[in-house]
């Protein structure tokens, strides 16, 4: 008998393969390193299952598969849907009144015997909230990732001109800071990506304990994100950017990201514009998502893509600027494998960035990277020496930073190299899933509610456990404990 994990990720649109990245605010990196977290421990060999649980959408505009109840992932591993609140796919911020309703069926579900879980872990603050709840009827651990937080979002919000009361009306932010207060104070562990979340996010809150906090950076899929490409991949990626450009050989400045405001991207277009040196010699990518009408989109991903249009035509950018419709999940890797094959660099202009899985991605392609002077991409540079960081509010410290990145081309190769070996090196699913069952175990000897089954490992009795390679479970296996 192994460890049963309850994982709660409630909003956006998540199912067991090819994810709609970047489709809506919603739908975004939390949603991909959910997934692999719960596939990665679904492959541990005292684990004997993982649940992530969701919500169920009934809803024409969406995807069949957002409403069936239970979805296989891998052996081991399922997505669970439960249905609460009205049938049709909402955002985030509207679905506080409706999480009381979710509490009702969780609780009923997992209170059966051979349903309970060993450790609930809640990934948000709307998750938080059920997570709280849930852990105390339950009687065992929560863990808490909030991911972003709601004191740094209002900051940014006021700073960028709106007023609390717009804030409170659009973001319910005062509902997202209690609850995640609340979940602070609950969790056991709190599990973050960077050193900077604690000192400069998480410590704004009156409930957080800092020794509850565990830097646990992402990994990488290292099968899908590796540096060797291939003539037919290229070709791909050829065929689907060519009507953009006019000269599709030079150096592409790529970026990949959501089309929303706090990604910054009309402000990279703006530095691109300003560069004649960039205009002449490079090509600027932007892969958004995907959209199939910019009035089907909200609010503000239509004000993000009406910006980059005005300003294309602004600097007279067509010819140069690429920015496709459409693309599929499995072709992301070979985008950064195709912009490495050009000496190209990767871009993440991100007002505020708490980790940038993609910036890891783009290394382990061999790309290099300029990305913001903010939170992970710090901790990343340190890690990796592969790029440059810079101030992406200084348009003109950003120009020159997207200019210098093509100066040499000594100094690229060795950015490309520096990324692929220190990616390969610190960036593991494995060494993700050992850092959190080993902290886990640590911490599980102090929480008071601890149920009997989670005595598996004899923490309370305290001894030291060990986490090291295996492979009996399946042959995608990479720890155990003993």
């Amino acid at each position: 008998m192994g460890f049963k994990i309850l994982h709660l990720h409630l909003h956006g649109l998540i199912r067991s393969s090819k994810l709609e990245l970047g489709r809506d605010p919603d739908t975004g990196g939390q949603t991909q390193y959910v997934l692999e977290l719960v596939k990665s421990l679904a492959n541990i060999s005292q684990v004997e299952r993982v649940d992530l649980a969701t919500r169920l959408i009934e809803d024409k505009k969406v995807d069949d598969i957002y409403s069936v109840p239970n979805e296989f992932i891998e052996l081991g591993a399922r997505i669970r849907r439960f249905k609460f609140g009205p049938e049709k796919y909402l955002r985030k911020e509207l679905l506080w009144p409706y999480l009381d309703e979710l509490i009702d069926k969780l609780s009923d579900f997992y209170g059966r015997s051979n349903n309970k879980p060993d450790w609930i872990h809640a990934h948000y603050a709307d998750a938080g909230y059920v997570g709280v709840r849930l852990s105390k009827i339950l009687n065992v651990p929560l863990v808490f990732t909030g991911h972003s937080l709601g004191r740094e979002k209002k900051r940014k919000l006021l700073e960028s001109g709106l007023n609390l009361q717009q804030i409170e009306k659009t973001y319910f932010i005062s509902k997202r800071i209690s609850a995640e207060e609340e979940a602070l104070e609950t969790a056991a562990m709190v599990v973050t990506s960077t050193k900077q979340e604690i000192e400069h996010q998480y410590s704004d809150y009156h409930h957080f304990n800092v020794s509850k906090a565990k830097v646990i950076p992402p990994g990488v899929d290292h099968k899908k994100f590796h540096h060797v490409h291939s003539t037919t991949e290229t070709s791909d990626i050829d065929n689907m950017l060519q009507p953009f450009l006019s000269n599709i050989s030079k150096p592409p400045i790529l970026a990949i990201s959501r089309a929303v405001r706090r990604k910054n991207i009309p402000f990279l277009v703006e530095a691109y514009g300003k560069s004649e040196k960039l205009k002449q010699t490079t090509n600027l990518i932007l892969i958004l998502g995907c959209r199939e009408n910019l009035s089907r989109l909200d609010s503000q991903q239509r004000d993000v893509f009406q910006q980059i249009f005005e300003l294309v035509d602004k600097y007279n950018l067509y010819g140069k600027v690429a920015y496709p419709k459409k693309h599929q999940a499995s072709q992301i890797p070979s985008i950064y494998r195709w912009a490495a094959s050009r000496g190209g660099v990767f871009v993440n202009p991100a007002l505020t960035e708490p980790f940038g899985l993609t910036l890891l991605e783009a290394a382990a392609c061999g790309l290099p990277m300029i990305a913001t002077d903010d939170g992970g991409p710090r901790e990343i540079k340190n890690k990796c020496e592969n790029g440059n960081l810079v101030d992406v509010t200084n348009l003109n410290s950003f120009k020159a930073a997207l200019e210098n990145a093509f100066l040499s081309k000594n100094q690229w190769k060795l950015w490309s190299r520096n990324g692929i070996e220190a990616v390969t090196r610190n960036f593991t699913w494995g060494n993700h899933v050992r850092q959190y069952l080993m902290h886990f175990v640590q911490n599980c000897q102090e929480v008071q509610h601890l149920s009997s089954s989670s005595l598996k490992l004899n923490c309370l009795k305290g001894n030291s456990s060990l986490i090291k390679p295996h492979s009996s479970k399946t042959a995608g296996s990479e720890w155990i404990i003993n």
